[in-house]
């Protein structure tokens, strides 16, 4: 590895580093503006020079490989005359209009003048003015402020893997734009606004909303998809103002996606902040006795076989083990935290895991995806697979309906078919994923949520099996969950016991009159038509199809309004803290029903989150403290019998990508991101 001296201070970084890492590996901070090391490398700014000795001028140290025995200065008169000059050039043109900038406070630009510009600008002439361009409801666009770093442009093409950001024009005319004026289709397009150095590029709904400076700061876990990214809840007063990405390199690294990012504004919005009772076919504001008193009185005398609960994609740990311990002393096992009605064998672990793990995709030297749209359900993860497809030798097969993924893929087919050629021998792919030394299968709930469900999981596990997928030290079987809390429920047993119904014969015998109680934990993306005469017991945070059925609405708390645990569609345990309390008379989900089982005369054993932690850990023993990632121990399938595949073709589970959940449904930015997308059906195959 080569040597090199940095201030007087001795180095040894890999080959291949550039001068700029190595400063950094020094302790000695070098200013940047265009440098971003998820990036590629553009060297436009050369606000990163430094002196190189026995060098003609000063190099940009971004873009300068290290050399043995290199001597490098990074605080001379030399160095700090040339950022001077490169600050008094990117002021030349730049408003100088920080009081109304929302990137006010947070400016790279800001900052980087302080520290290292003039106190003065010597250019006399009239500035530039540039034309703001529409990118769409989510960015906002001052682009008279645009320094030419390029970031979003790169951002765009090689992150998000959406070509639609470039520059026109040379020298004083370039301009960064889309070329055709229209809304970016990305889904990822929230993270250019952390990237702007500047305040070209802000937050349309946030703009002029807060400074940084009144917001508290919370650490959260997103519960818009299953990826379990690491957010920052930023929150001023009762009210969540923004989300930003955390830092996690085996989850998120440091992108969020747009939902994630921009469906906040849903949180204020049809909110349930009282309890509710139907009387004479009319909702009416109740006290939280009375809610109960209604309840209490229509499970009297019930058996238990008469009472059911599902649990829907954003509820927290806590409140389904509390909500599973109060259907068992009710004595009912019709349980299921499956509203899409996914076939999921869930006597393994490994059966419903992303057991490759999110940063183990980058291990990975092929990969079959079936039923699945990962840009569409997990769109980081999505962004991860394109990062590793970039890298090259990295063949990737599609079995499902075609999409345009942003990375190539060769289309195998759209249904059971495809699979049964795989299995046969007969697929043309084979060949590729058994000459992987890490291939990995990845199967959507597109493919399981379906009659013929359980036979889908089988034959895709036997592929895995079949092509060197499960070994020892490699586990390339991977189920890629949409809903937040599916995996958490999973672990801790919401499911069906003791002769229990599922959701289909739950939902069969609200129908039919065998089930009396429905008791619906935020599950809104069910059939409600299918309940029949039943009773309906909703709680949740928002007016969604659930409350509309319900005949008792029990207000709870959104994922950022309690501490909660969620486990990600890897396994991965994350909890998170309370941002904000919930509005009016709502509560946390755990404290509601602990409460309901005393009015119900079957009182849950605990009284603090602690105690329903505790309850939830011995519920989920085994497995909500195994280890990630790993090997296949037992190669032995789940149960469903690989010859019973159907013939329908594999539907994509997202029709409306910003409108999976209640929260998105009630945002008005998520409304008009739906709007602005037009549907496409560009497929990028082979």
């Amino acid at each position: 590895m080569p040597k090199l001296t940095v201030d007087g201070i001795e180095v040894e970084v890999p080959a291949g580093t550039t001068v700029l890492q190595a400063c950094e590996a020094a302790g000695k901070e070098i200013p940047r503006f265009c440098y971003h090391e998820r990036l590629s490398i553009a060297g436009n700014c050369r606000m990163c020079l430094v002196e190189l000795e026995k060098a003609p001028k000063p190099i940009a140290s971004c873009a300068y490989p290290v050399a043995d025995n290199m001597v490098i200065h990074t605080d001379t008169p030399g160095v700090k005359a040339a950022r001077r000059g490169v600050m008094e050039f990117l002021l030349i043109n730049h408003p100088l209009d920080c009081p109304i900038c929302d990137q006010g406070g947070e400016c790279d630009l800001q900052d980087q003048a302080v520290g290292y510009g003039f106190d003065h600008s010597r250019y006399e002439e009239n500035k530039r003015a540039v034309k703001d361009k529409n990118l769409g409801p989510l960015i906002k666009t001052a682009m008279t402020r645009c320094i030419h770093c390029t970031r979003c442009v790169r951002f765009a093409t090689e992150v998000a893997g959406v070509a639609e950001l470039g520059a026109t024009g040379r020298g004083e005319a370039m301009e960064i734009g889309t070329y055709v004026e229209h809304a970016l289709t990305s889904e990822l397009s929230g993270n250019m606004i952390d990237l702007c150095p500047v305040g070209a590029l802000t937050s349309k709904p946030y703009a002029f909303v807060a400074r940084p400076w009144e917001l508290s700061r919370t650490d959260g876990i997103d519960a818009t998809d299953a990826v379990g990214s690491n957010i920052r809840i930023d929150s001023r007063g009762p009210q969540v103002l923004r989300i930003l990405p955390r830092l996690n390199e085996a989850v998120n690294e440091e992108w969020i996606s747009d939902k994630t990012r921009f469906s906040n504004d849903g949180l204020t919005r049809r909110r349930l902040d009282k309890p509710w009772i139907r009387e004479g076919g009319k909702l009416r504001p109740a006290s939280w006795n009375e809610a109960f008193a209604a309840i209490a009185a229509r499970t009297k005398g019930l058996a238990g076989d008469r009472i059911a609960a599902l649990a829907g994609d954003m509820v927290d740990v806590e409140a389904m083990a509390a909500l599973r311990d109060l259907m068992a002393a009710l004595g009912s096992g019709n349980i299921d935290c499956r509203q899409d009605g996914a076939r999921i064998d869930a006597s393994r672990r490994d059966f419903y895991l992303f057991n490759t793990t999110i940063a183990g995709i980058e291990q990975a030297d092929a990969a079959l995806l079936i039923g699945t749209n990962p840009r569409r359900e997990a769109a980081v993860l999505n962004a991860r697979l394109r990062k590793r497809s970039l890298a090259g030798r990295f063949p990737i097969g599609l079995v499902g309906e075609g999409a345009d993924l942003t990375y190539p893929y060769a289309h195998l087919g759209d249904g059971p078919a495809a699979l049964a050629a795989l299995l046969d021998g007969s697929s043309p792919f084979l060949e590729a994923l058994k000459g992987a030394s890490h291939p990995m299968v990845i199967i959507g709930q597109g493919a399981i949520a379906r009659p013929d469900g359980a036979a889908v999981l089988a034959a895709a596990w036997t592929i895995a099996r079949e092509i060197g997928a499960l070994g020892a030290a490699w586990h390339g079987f991977n189920m890629l969950h949409m809903a937040a809390g599916r995996v958490g429920a999973l672990d801790i047993g919401f499911l069906p016991h003791g002769g229990g119904r599922d959701r289909d014969g739950i939902l069969a015998g609200a129908g039919n009159g065998e089930i009396d109680l429905v008791w619906l934990l935020g599950a809104d993306e069910i059939p409600m038509d299918r309940l029949g005469r039943a009773f309906v017991v909703y709680q949740g945070h928002h007016g969604d199809a659930g409350a509309k059925r319900a005949d008792v609405i029990l207000p709870g708390a959104a994922y950022v309004e309690k501490d909660g645990t969620w486990v990600s569609t890897e396994g991965r345990v994350q909890r998170a803290a309370r941002a904000v309390f919930p509005p009016g008379e709502a509560r946390e989900d755990w404290a509601i029903i602990r409460a309901a089982s005393a009015a119900l005369g079957h009182a849950l054993p605990y009284g603090d989150i602690a105690g329903v932690r505790a309850r939830a850990e011995a519920l989920g023993a085994g497995r909500l403290d195994a280890p990630l990632g790993g090997g296949c121990i037992d190669q032995g399938g789940p149960s469903g019998d690989p010859r019973m595949l159907g013939t329908e073709a594999f539907a994509a589970p997202v029709t409306d990508y910003y409108r999976t959940d209640a929260i998105g449904r009630a945002s008005p930015t998520m409304a008009a991101c739906a709007a602005s997308v037009a549907p496409t059906s560009a497929v990028a195959a082979e």
